[in-house]
């Protein structure tokens, strides 16, 4: 008799139902079959039932969170059963010992993390019995018999098990010593929390950290474009002014002028272009690219996205949803035809079925079985659920998994482009775009795409030389804006790519596999841990960096450990261990001195430590009660040029008018070596002159003397005393 274990009770429930069973507790006892001439057993994990050992575990010293103790290294690695768990190990561990049982089948989920699961209870329970591994990328009764009949030995997914135990020791390394060790240090300086690290955490909360300092750091400058209605014969286009194809003018007075100038003159066109374009269908899904679509066009955090696609999955309607593959196989093309007609049947798909092509198998955008590793792109399955019995988060990442499958049935959209340059009065250039859908395609499957961000203007017949007449002049008023916000979509893309320095488009651009943060089947669970450990905050789908996680960051500095690069390095060395091209000895002897070396890094960093711009405060008498926040800017004073706050920007002293009226307020802290006190600052704007400040350097001679400010000349300059 044969004992499967599969990774979760829905899972096991569908391994069994293809055949003929008897539910009993823990398990389901499968009766003789073709596929199983003796019976089999099919019983479940729940997720992880072992974990790794906490540090007291190997030695009761290593309870007390202490430097005397760092590092913690184990000489071996151990597992303990979780204890909410425990009566579904005795379970299994009961099964697994029977005497009738003579042969064992790995049915966790087909990937690195299902493997270790169930590898790693049956290395806990002690038994040594011959092992096979069921491989399938769906739960379908088809899927599911085709998987029992073509097994795969043991041998041919242990190097899998290797890559997932030498990542997860790896990380408890890395988690328990630099954890440990930063929080102690941070401890010293009066900051009494836990500051949890992690190998893909902490450099996925530094990319979010840099760009809240980029727009922190952003100072936005005004322009201004000028705008024209352009008539020819009665028909009506608009044009921008531009120069060498810039349209922003930075200084008010120019763009008044150019106005100003072009006002009912002629007008002459010099060129006309036309140019057509072509877009391709979108590619498939892989769980990233799933995440990020729902995320910008359903609002849905990665990991209700996560958690939907496993719900279809158990349910046996799509295809295993942690795939890092966006293309197919050619058996997985063949059945899709099927798979279309069946969903022609549903309604809101009948106006999209048949597609123009009937088969995509020979269409190598979509099936190329090179690109394919462990799972295929994320698909509808011919199980096909009844759509008015899925929740509504069900039936909306089901529609958008249905219609990226139809679209690459599609051809592609055809758009027309015409680029009008324009001269007024032989001077001033002006530019038209317009554009003209020719062919929907695709476009007829999926609303939300947009092909171009200038989406253009429906232009009229005209040809070169024409001559009309300015009509209209506007002049409009912008401002540079600073770098968006991360949404959590941009953030899945953002880490896949291994914090490349992208930005938007590119990184809706970003489709192939790379070296990244994480995994396909981590990274929504990355962002999740983020906000448990108030690292980050999402609000209306924005990822915000809390005063906590930028502490954090701040603390760390320069170190490896916020560098996306280092784990970028790790997924890549890890993939070798399973594909046997890596040792995984090798591999943890070097995490084991990357973590002693880490530990000095933050002993010498805690010396430059300062925290400036972040400060803690306690809530009531408990020590432990307490938050973050960041320094409030104290009002020094009124402007002396504009009347707005003058604040402490750090580095220098400016008006908070800069972004309303484009104050030139600023008076740097440190002049000729001397840092100029706040105290100094206020009685400068107010009585227009300092106390008298000693110890100015100018060459090796030194110097005191009051800051004046020049009220003519709008600038500070030195009194000295008679």
């Amino acid at each position: 008799m044969k004992l499967v274990i599969a990774e979760k009770p829905d899972q096991a429930a569908k391994l069994a139902a293809p055949f003929s069973f008897i539910k009993k507790t823990g398990y389901f006892e499968v009766k003789p079959n073709t596929y199983f001439p003796n019976g089999a057993l099919i019983t479940w994990a729940i997720g992880h039932l072992c974990e790794l050992k906490p540090p007291e575990e190997y030695n009761p010293a290593w309870k007390k969170w202490s430097l005397d103790t760092l590092p913690i290294i184990p000489d071996r690695f151990e597992y303990r059963v979780t204890k909410t768990k425990i009566k579904q190990f005795n379970i299994i561990r009961n099964l697994l010992e029977r005497t009738d049982i003579k042969e064992i089948i790995i049915g966790g989920d087909a990937g690195r993390e299902g493997e270790l699961i169930i590898r790693t209870i049956i290395r806990v329970c002690g038994v040594n019995k011959p092992m096979k591994r069921l491989w399938i990328s769906s739960l379908t009764e088809g899927a599911v018999k085709k998987g029992f009949a073509n097994l795969l030995t043991e041998e041919e997914t242990r190097d899998i098990y290797y890559e997932a135990l030498s990542r997860s020791c790896a990380d408890w390394l890395i988690g328990i010593n630099l954890s440990r060790i930063y929080t102690i240090l941070l401890k010293e300086k009066g900051l009494k929390d836990v500051f949890s690290i992690g190998r893909v955490q902490t450099p996925t909360l530094a990319l979010i950290v840099k760009r809240e300092h980029d727009i922190a750091n952003f100072k936005s400058e005004p322009f201004w474009e000028v705008e024209a209605n352009l008539n020819f014969n009665g028909e009506t286009i608009k044009g921008k002014w531009h120069k060498n194809n810039v349209t922003r003018i930075l200084e008010e007075k120019q763009a008044i002028a150019i106005a100003d100038f072009c006002k009912n003159k002629d007008v002459r066109i010099t060129n006309i272009k036309k140019e057509r374009k072509e877009y391709q269908p979108p590619l498939l899904f892989n769980l990233s690219a799933l995440q990020a679509t729902a995320n910008k066009t359903l609002k849905f955090s990665p990991q209700i996205t996560l958690d939907v696609l496993q719900k279809l999955y158990l349910k046996g309607a799509i295809s295993y949803p942690r795939s890092d593959s966006q293309f197919l196989t050619h058996e997985e093309a063949k059945g899709l035809p099927s798979i279309l007609y069946q969903l022609s049947r549903i309604k809101q798909y009948e106006d999209l079925l048949p597609p123009p092509c009937s088969s995509i198998i020979n269409n190598k955008r979509y099936v190329n079985e090179k690109k394919v590793t462990d799972h295929h792109a994320i698909i509808v399955t011919e199980q096909l659920p009844d759509i008015s019995k899925l929740t509504s988060d069900e039936e909306k990442i089901y529609d958008l998994i249905v219609r990226q499958v139809i679209a690459a049935h599609y051809n592609n959209a055809v758009f027309n482009y015409t680029t009008i340059h324009s001269f007024v009065d032989n001077r001033a250039e002006f530019i038209t775009k317009g554009k003209e859908q020719i062919e929907d395609g695709w476009r007829k499957v999926i609303y939300s795409f947009k092909e171009d961000a200038d989406e253009g203007q429906n232009l009229p017949s005209l040809q070169e030389g024409e001559l009309g007449q300015v009509t209209k002049v506007d002049l409009k008023k912008g401002e540079t804006q600073p770098p968006k916000r991360y949404t959590e979509g941009n953030l899945i893309t953002l880490m896949k790519t291994a914090g490349k320095h992208l930005d938007d488009t590119e990184l809706e651009k970003v489709l192939a596999k790379t070296e990244g943060l994480g995994t396909e089947a981590t990274r929504a669970g990355i962002i999740n841990l983020l906000k448990d450990r108030n690292y980050i905050e999402v609000n209306k789908n924005q990822v915000f960096a809390t005063p906590k996680g930028l502490l954090l960051i701040e603390a760390l500095g320069e170190s490896i450990l916020a560098s996306p690069s280092m784990t970028g390095k790790w997924e890549q060395r890890l993939s070798e261990i399973g594909e046997g091209k890596a040792s995984p000895k090798n591999f943890l002897e070097q995490v084991k001195k990357l973590s002693q070396k880490l530990m000095v890094d933050a002993k010498e960093q805690k010396v430059h430590w300062s925290f400036e711009n972040i400060q803690t405060e306690k809530i009531g008498s408990n020590p432990q009660n307490k938050r973050y926040k960041k320094n409030e800017k104290t009002v020094l004073g009124k402007c002396r040029m504009c009347s707005g706050n003058i604040l402490d920007f750090g580095k220098f002293y400016g008006c908070t008018n800069y972004k309303v009226s484009n104050c030139k307020f600023s008076i740097s802290k440190k002049i000729l070596g001397k840092t100029i006190s706040q105290a100094n600052m206020k009685k400068l704007l107010k009585t227009g002159e300092s106390n008298l400040i000693k110890g100015f350097k100018k060459g090796e001679k030194g110097f005191d003397a009051i800051l004046l400010w020049d009220e003519k000349e709008k600038k500070i300059e030195f009194k000295f005393n008679k």
